[in-house]
């Protein structure tokens, strides 16, 4: 009964852990956004090449929180069933 409750809450702290990693992308595009509005301000006919290099590098950057996402999706629903199997 305890090798259970350890188990499903091992697969809780690492979900929330795996979770986190969505902060990451937000401020990392939120900034590169800034910088983008601030670039294109000062030279407003470079316009094009800012914003191509601003999106490329955000779904880039966008893989990290995704990443961490469907981490957290098995460990909260795969990972449980399949430990409670290893165990009996």
């Amino acid at each position: 009964m305890m090798e259970k409750a350890i188990v499903l809450a091992g697969c809780a702290v690492g979900a929330g852990l795996a979770l986190i990693a969505g902060i990451g992308p937000g401020i990392g595009e939120g900034y590169a956004v800034g910088q983008a509005c601030s670039a294109i301000g000062r030279q407003p006919e470079s316009k094009g090449d800012v914003t191509s290099t601003m999106l490329l590098g955000c779904a880039i950057a966008e893989t990290t929180g995704i990443y961490g996402f469907v981490t957290g999706l098995l460990l909260i629903f795969v990972a449980p069933g399949i430990f409670m199997g290893m165990l009996g």
